[in-house]
């Protein structure tokens, strides 16, 4: 008899941590390695946050909080929800966990049943399927095209629609391709779910404040507030106040599915760490203003990478509404030889040859379900973004 789960043959490491770690492996063996795998921004924590920690270490907030979080928090993420989003949630209605990720799992292992549909839109974070495996649910993917900017329509939405679904899990802007849905571009997924009530949506909005060029975010409550009964509205601190070590992620929606996502967590990781809790409390209710500061940085990094790129032979690049990811096509590379002598047949060989031979570390596409393809991560300095783009240009010029 295995020892092992079965459970556990459905489901893969995380690639993203995988390359990151090859990298850093490559790095502490003596290699020049430029890593663009990690979706971490390169800034620091603003200085009063921190100072908010400290603060909190001293007047001993060091002990067991509430399983999903201190009443200050939620508070402040009901406010945030009112302010920038223009939704109601009582602070009863929102909850937090050790991150992001254990919302989603949450979630999934609260509500799912064998059988269960969750439909995810690809190219996707490499953990929304594996977390629905795990719960034992069944992913469907619906594949967006880099001719509709990675994308998915109304029509393809309603396409995959059964009554066994139980999910659509929604992510704008996108980890890995950065594309964003405007407002028009939302109504028309909304517009369908609005006629399938057996269907909930959990829409993660991790990186809405990280939009550039006029691009106005918006949510699927604010568009459809009929949705809200039937809809987990996720975010964090991660991304946009550069706090991804915190581990702080929360959500809003209906009291029943908060009770069940509670009842989870009580059982799994229980409380986030107070620390980091009061921390996200200044991150909401502080300052803002070095937000859209930094994602004008973002902004400039992602218009030299995507640049370069689109001088690369073989490479395609759109360009993303938002977060700090580019996902470029590398399908004119395939069925080539690279100047090491490695045959290009996936994305993956490509990812693994770049490494190898120019020392730039990168996601392939299919770990996101969308290939040939691969993910940049541009939180990074402006610097290595441009000698790693040099290395990538020169490994495609090189392929025969």
């Amino acid at each position: 008899m295995a020892f092992i789960a079965d459970a556990l043959s459905r489901v893969q490491p995380s690639a993203t941590i995988a390359v990151t770690t090859k990298a850093r492996e490559l790095r502490a063996a003596g290699r020049d390695v430029i890593g663009l795998g990690a979706g971490e921004p390169d800034f620091d924590t603003p200085d009063n946050i921190k100072q908010a920690a400290i603060d909190a270490i001293n007047r001993g907030e060091t002990k067991y909080t509430a399983v999903d979080g201190i009443p200050e928090l939620k508070q402040a993420i009901a406010a945030k929800f009112k302010r920038e989003n223009g939704i109601d949630y009582e602070p009863s209605q929102c909850f937090v966990a050790p991150g992001g990720k254990p919302i989603i799992y949450n979630a999934m292992v609260a509500t799912i049943n064998p059988g269960d549909e969750v439909i995810i839109p690809a190219p996707y974070w490499v953990s929304y399927p594996d977390i629905v495996l795990l719960a034992g649910g069944t992913p469907v993917i619906v594949e967006a095209k880099a001719d509709t900017n990675y994308k998915i329509t109304g029509a393809q939405l309603e396409a995959v629609i059964t009554p066994k679904t139980k999910w659509v899990i929604f992510n704008s802007p996108s980890n890995p391709t950065g594309a964003a849905y405007s407002r028009d571009e939302l109504k028309e997924l909304t517009d369908v779910l609005v006629k399938h009530p057996h269907v909930w949506i959990l829409t993660d909005d991790m990186y809405e404040h990280l939009v550039y060029d006029d691009f106005e975010f918006v949510t699927p409550v604010q568009i459809e507030p009929s949705l809200k009964d039937r809809t987990l509205t996720m975010n964090g601190v991660s991304k946009a106040y550069a706090m991804t070590g915190w581990r702080i992620g929360y959500a809003a929606g209906p009291a029943e599915l908060m009770a069940a996502m509670r009842k989870i967590q009580s059982q799994s990781t229980s409380n986030p760490t107070s620390i980091s809790q009061w921390a996200a409390v200044e991150a909401l209710n502080g300052p803002q203003d070095f937000i859209p500061e930094r994602a004008e940085v973002f902004k400039g990094r992602r218009d030299l990478v995507v640049s370069m790129l689109n001088q690369a032979t073989g490479l395609s690049c759109p360009t993303p509404e938002g977060a700090f990811y580019v996902y470029p096509s590398c399908a004119g590379c395939i069925g080539k030889t690279s100047d090491g002598g490695t045959l290009i047949e996936t994305d993956g060989d490509f990812a693994t040859a770049l490494l190898e031979e120019e020392g730039v570390a990168v996601v392939h596409g299919e770990a996101f379900g969308g290939s040939p393809a691969f993910r940049i991560s541009y939180a990074t300095s402006t610097e290595a973004l441009t000698e790693a783009c040099q290395r990538i240009q020169r490994f495609c010029a090189g392929l025969r």
